[in-house]
């Protein structure tokens, strides 16, 4: 049987494609990524494409893949980068690696939770400078997280996984969800479901966890910032559209809350200036699953999307 043609738009760490080139023939840039331009001159001569997120997959990809292309992993758990309605009028399944990222970012998370409570990154900018910190009982004060209220934005298996972190640092779990847990799973983390606005009131944390829709685009505005507490910290390693940027810079300016980490970006990889110089800020490159055990395991989930897929068996992760 001759084996199906896989185009990777990214090189990744071998150890995780294995299965898939003994049992495929696979093409990979030799580092880095493809240009879209190469992508494109490549695809119409593969069955399936393995995507990662920076690469946008839009109406132009999908149609130089002709009519070969039946398949396109992406190398994420979110796919707001491919076009699927697209995909989905052309008969091109779309397929996600939701397991290897749940627990690699949940464990940012709740780190830059500590990091912003603590004022560690801001801590260790000025420790370096020469007389650039003050040592004291009652300098470099921050707060604390065990016995406080954590507001989470979307409590599927990150916000979960966040949770489950939280719990077992003392901390009281409120969230928001578009549908209520079961009451074992709330039991579980002693949750308690809040409307939105009522859980940013009530919130000392709020964490986002949530993809990024037409519904949820810039959900933490202006307005939304403003109802939570001025002693909040607000931390986003869901996707950075979901908070107006700018809207942020002025609440942190303002002190309208004591503070923000952020993994994600709205315009990344540029990061709003005004960032940069606001103490009250932990900013992080997009690495919530960045770690070698991580990629490793996406690598390996999205190559066996594929594989399940053109064999007809097992569990595919398809968005479309």
């Amino acid at each position: 049987m001759t084996k199906k043609k896989v185009l990777i738009s990214y090189h990744l760490l071998d150890e995780g494609l294995e299965e898939l080139r003994e049992k495929c023939e696979v093409t990979m840039p030799e580092s880095g990524p493809f240009s879209k331009a190469e992508l494109m001159e490549l695809l119409p001569q593969y069955d399936a494409l393995l995507s990662a997120f920076s690469l946008k997959v839009d109406k132009e990809v999908i149609d130089a893949g002709g009519s070969r292309l039946k398949v396109i992993s992406n190398y994420a758990v979110g796919f707001d980068n491919i076009d699927t309605d697209y995909a989905r009028q052309k008969g091109i399944a779309v397929c996600n690696t939701p397991d290897p990222v749940v627990e690699p970012t949940a464990e940012l998370a709740y780190a830059l939770m500590g990091c912003a409570a603590r004022r560690l990154a801001e801590d260790d900018r000025k420790i370096r400078i020469p007389n650039g910190l003050k040592w004291g009982t009652f300098e470099n004060l921050g707060v604390g997280m065990y016995g406080k209220t954590l507001g989470i934005i979307g409590m599927g298996r990150i916000g979960q996984a966040i949770a489950r972190r939280a719990v077992a640092g003392g901390m009281h779990i409120v969230y928001y969800n578009r549908h209520r847990l079961d009451e074992p799973t709330e039991r579980l983390y002693g949750a308690e479901y809040r409307p939105f606005d009522e859980l940013l009131g009530v919130s000392d944390f709020v964490a986002l966890s949530t993809p990024l829709t037409n519904e949820t685009r810039h959900l933490i505005d202006a307005g939304a910032l403003a109802k939570m507490k001025r002693s909040a910290i607000l931390v986003n390693t869901a996707r950075g559209a979901v908070v107006d940027e700018q809207a942020l810079v002025e609440a942190l300016r303002n002190r309208t809350i004591r503070g923000a980490a952020l993994d994600v970006f709205e315009h990344e990889p540029v990061v709003t200036d005004e960032l940069y110089h606001l103490d009250n800020v932990v900013l992080s490159p997009h690495c919530g699953t960045s770690t070698v055990d991580a990629r490793i395991a996406m690598a390996r989930f999205a190559a066996q999307n594929i594989l399940n897929f053109f064999s007809g068996t097992g569990r595919v992760c398809r968005v479309v």
